[in-house]
């Protein structure tokens, strides 16, 4: 195991978020404009709760409920803007996971997407060729937080921040909008942009981290996930859901220090800390522990690897390439642990819950040159015991 020399490396887990207003000129012409959107006012009341019971099919939820399991995909950063095959690669690749599974409470339910549904301005006109079209054949609902791109409206041209996202996914009703085109998919009656998934098995909690570098949530969400974090049930694990990574060992974006003040504040007022906390932004696959002193764990996903064509390199250690797991602390000194990483494939993560256990399987996808019978290649697994925060030993099992 690899031991990074605290400070010698402060950019993995330490970027703040800029001033607001700053300029990034990273994908677009003119300049991308960062600034901190104001938020689009909800679609359906508070808390934000959208149960999963509403939208599964009874028989699937009953099977779910009987089995005491839940399954779901979860990736995000996949729009396949310029260079479509990889996000088709890997839609195509859930929809072979599908199939492996006969029974319904060991199918996967649904996908999260941990934000950026669409490249690179969250345009209306974009969701056929980004959203609707690659996942036409998928068979389940589709939920997501959105991301920074999905926000990152252009100043000049008319539209408000998340127009698009709220259209599709945020929507009053599941009709069928004019931008899918000819895919059947109806849209999605999320009832706000940060909201809370209600599941038998798992509470997710949605954060929309905005748009400027690192992210920014302020008032009123920063309320509702202190209260959100207090009131749902204690019996069930609760994970963190949003596009802003908290660590990162990346050499593109790496973590956020600001994101990690959040929810650390917002645990502290509600004593109670995430089981586990899901991002995106970040185009490769990294699982990452928060090591605590009293011997507890906290997984940290980094799922970014969706579609997007452009994926994002591991930072190197003395000119090499790390090979996890590798040791970081953190600038508050907390140890956190690089378990496994994929930053050359596109891939999804599949987790499975029961009353005990969190269970991930990270798929690969081959790559567009490779050849597509490769099909899909397990590459990490893990046992986490949620009750008492801690993984459970196991051997990564033959894919």
């Amino acid at each position: 195991m690899t031991k990074v020399v605290p400070g010698k490396h402060p950019h993995v887990f330490a970027r703040t978020r800029p001033s607001h207003g700053g300029k990034f000129p990273v994908h677009l012409k003119p300049e991308r404009d960062t600034a901190y959107r104001p938020l689009p006012p909800p679609t359906g009341r508070a808390p934000f709760r959208l149960d999963v019971k509403d939208i599964l099919p009874p028989a699937q939820y009953a099977a779910i409920v009987k089995a005491k399991r839940l399954v779901f995909h979860l990736n995000g950063d996949m729009g396949g803007i310029k260079y479509a095959v990889p996000q088709e690669l890997v839609a195509q690749g859930m929809e072979s996971d599908l199939k492996t599974f006969p029974a319904l409470a060991d199918r996967p339910a649904f996908l999260y997407v941990t934000g950026d549904c669409v490249y690179f301005n969250g345009q209306v006109s974009q969701y056929y060729p980004q959203f609707y079209e690659p996942y036409e054949f998928y068979p389940g609902p589709i939920f997501a937080v959105p991301g920074n791109h999905d926000g990152e409206n252009l100043m000049d041209d008319g539209s408000s921040s998340l127009d698009g996202f709220v259209r599709n996914f945020c929507a009053p009703r599941a009709v069928k909008m004019p931008e899918s085109g000819d895919s059947q998919r109806t849209a999605m009656v999320q009832p706000n942009v940060y909201w809370t998934l209600l599941t038998p098995r798992v509470s997710i909690v949605g954060l929309y981290s905005n748009v400027p570098a690192g992210g920014d949530i302020r008032e009123p969400q920063i309320d509702w996930l202190v209260e959100e974090l207090r009131s749902l049930p204690k019996d069930l694990p609760l994970f963190v859901a949003l596009h802003h990574p908290v660590y990162s060992a990346d050499d593109h974006h790496s973590g956020s220090t600001y994101m990690k003040e959040i929810i650390e504040s917002c645990a502290a007022q509600a004593g109670r800390h995430p089981d586990m906390v899901l991002a995106g932004h970040v185009h490769n696959y990294q699982r990452l522990t928060r090591n605590a002193a009293d011997g507890t764990q906290i997984p940290y996903l980094v799922t970014g690897a969706g579609g997007y064509h452009n994926l994002h390199a591991i930072m190197k250690v003395n000119g090499e390439k790390m090979v996890a797991p590798v040791v970081f602390d953190d600038k508050d000194g907390d140890p956190v642990t690089l378990e496994r990483y994929s930053d050359d494939h596109h891939g999804f993560l599949r987790l499975a819950i029961d009353p005990e256990r969190v269970v991930g399987h990270y798929y690969q996808v081959p790559r567009p040159q490779e050849p597509y019978a490769k099909g899909n290649q397990l590459i990490d697994y893990f046992e986490f015991d949620w009750k008492r925060r801690r993984y459970i030993p196991n051997t990564l099992p033959t894919p």
